[in-house]
């Protein structure tokens, strides 16, 4: 959805530089007038890509400094681990029953928040259809 909407807002803004430029392409105008396709295109960027690539790098340090002893965690790896020491700059997890691992703190792409079991659901007795009464003329 992104793509295609870039790819219209940009056929716009090229659209746009080929009116103001004319078919003489005369040297009229003013530099504002030159320079509104490119402000157009920094001002998508910014929208489209920079605001949101600083929001999630947000989250991810926010999530990185709540790392405490105990959390469950994923790596970018896939390892899934428990938090046994916080470091510096890294974390010790332990990806099995006493085997640790060293892992830098960029490197943990989620916690995983604890969830009780749901109980299952309790199995239904199936019920006896009754035949159908055949009809008594």
């Amino acid at each position: 959805m992104k793509s295609s909407l870039f790819a219209t807002l940009l056929a716009l803004v090229s659209a746009s530089a080929a009116l103001a430029d004319g078919p003489a392409a005369a040297p009229q105008g003013s530099a504002l007038g030159a320079f509104f396709p490119l402000i157009i295109f920094v001002v998508i960027f910014y929208f489209f890509i920079l605001r949101p690539q600083k929001k999630r790098q947000k989250t991810h340090d926010n999530l990185v400094n709540s790392l405490t002893r105990g959390d469950r965690v994923i790596t970018a790896g896939g390892f899934f681990g428990i938090i046994r020491d916080v470091k510096e700059d890294s974390v010790i997890i332990e990806i099995a029953e006493g085997v640790p691992a060293r892992v830098l703190k960029g490197s943990i792409s989620s916690k995983i928040n604890p969830v009780e079991p749901k109980p299952a659901p309790k199995a239904e007795e199936p019920k006896a259809e009754e035949a159908p009464k055949a009809e008594e003329k």
